[in-house]
């Protein structure tokens, strides 16, 4: 079993802080095997982090974060960003052409843009996998949704950190039983359900620092745009 981080951001997002580099440095040293940087709406330090993972003894997942019309999407196993702005359904078919898997993350929590504020529970069983433990959680209702929601769609279940800065990335785990140590073989055995999850609550005086420094470089990149 392989223990893969499916979800973290580096400072290329903008509510992340850390480089590629500090985000690889605690993958490690928390001894996972595999990471996804998944940035929201770019794909430049992910593609970074993947090309550097090996020197770290990681495997490296090329992803980003996708803002769809409906709400956020993961895409894995990406050459090439997906734009925003797309349908939930051509979002999904835009990661599906570069032969990309989607999971649905923190589909419940509608106020983290979690889709199931714009789409049927129909539509949202169109996803590969579906984020049942996103370590950024209050009162972990919108987790147990999700985990229903899957276990009755028979859907893969995935877990993410969703972490903003390094100290974060391994708070929360997929185990993969992926036939060996690779991106497709982690990728297939996702989609094929071969995957249990644990995790931990990110404190929430880290959440509310992640959420606030968000909002600052939000207001910071807004007032320099002016400039430019």
């Amino acid at each position: 079993m392989l223990s893969v981080e499916l979800h973290a951001h580096s400072a290329l997002s903008y509510d992340g802080r850390d480089p590629v580099e500090l985000i690889l440095e605690q993958a490690e040293a928390v001894g996972l095997d595999a990471i996804a940087v998944t940035d929201h709406d770019e794909i430049d330090a992910s593609l970074e982090a993947a090309d550097r993972a090996p020197a770290y003894g990681l495997i490296g997942i090329p992803a980003m974060e996708i803002s769809s019309k409906a709400g956020h999407i993961l895409g894995f196993g990406l050459e090439e960003a997906v734009p925003p702005g797309l349908s939930y359904e051509t979002t999904l078919d835009e990661i599906h052409d570069q032969g990309g898997l989607a999971v649905i993350p923190h589909p419940f929590q509608e106020s983290r843009h979690g889709v199931m504020a714009r789409i049927s529970r129909d539509e949202l069983a169109m996803g590969d996998a579906i984020e049942v433990y996103n370590s950024r959680l209050l009162t972990g209702r919108a987790n147990r949704q999700a985990e229903r929601y899957a276990a009755s769609r028979n859907l893969p279940m995935t877990a993410g950190s969703d972490a903003h800065i390094s100290e974060m990335v391994g708070q929360a785990v997929t185990r993969v039983d992926a036939d060996e140590r690779s991106v497709d073989a982690i990728l297939d055995a996702i989609a094929a359900g071969r995957t249990t999850v644990e995790g931990k609550r990110t404190p929430w005086r880290i959440s509310f620092r992640q959420a606030a420094g968000g909002v600052s470089r939000r207001v910071r990149n807004s007032v320099m745009g002016l400039f430019q």
